[in-house]
């Protein structure tokens, strides 16, 4: 019998529509979306969109990496007519390096996309 394998914050990947999701939260909420999409009340449902905080660059010859930061949704919401990127997070996954991410993505990109932090209920 094959187990299911659980990560460091002992989230439990579950799969709903061919797509692998970190947690139950995760896919639930992508159940919603959905759910929302069909409705007409979101458009461009978008699975794990990237986007970069900061360009690579060279450092005294060596090559520094690019920061980039991966949500976990984005759509375009037609009740607001807004653009929005959210990610699926609970207490325990909201660490500081989320915390640094999420400032500079606002810094980048506050003015044109709405940024949401959905909370990723107890199952």
């Amino acid at each position: 019998m094959r187990r299911n394998k659980y990560n460091k914050y002992n989230n439990r990947k579950t799969e709903v529509n061919g797509y692998v999701f970190d947690s139950k939260g995760e896919a639930r909420r992508y159940s919603e979306l959905v759910l929302l999409e069909a409705s007409g009340a979101i458009t461009g449902l978008c699975c794990q969109p990237r986007y970069t905080l900061q360009e690579g660059f060279m450092c005294r010859g060596k090559r520094i990496r690019a920061i980039t930061y991966i949500a976990d949704f984005s759509y375009i919401d037609t009740d607001r007519g807004c653009f929005v990127v959210e990610d699926v997070k609970s207490i325990a996954t909201l660490t500081t390096v989320f915390a640094v991410k999420r400032k500079l993505f606002l810094r980048l990109y506050g003015e044109k996309i709405d940024f949401r932090i959905v909370e990723a209920y107890n199952v």
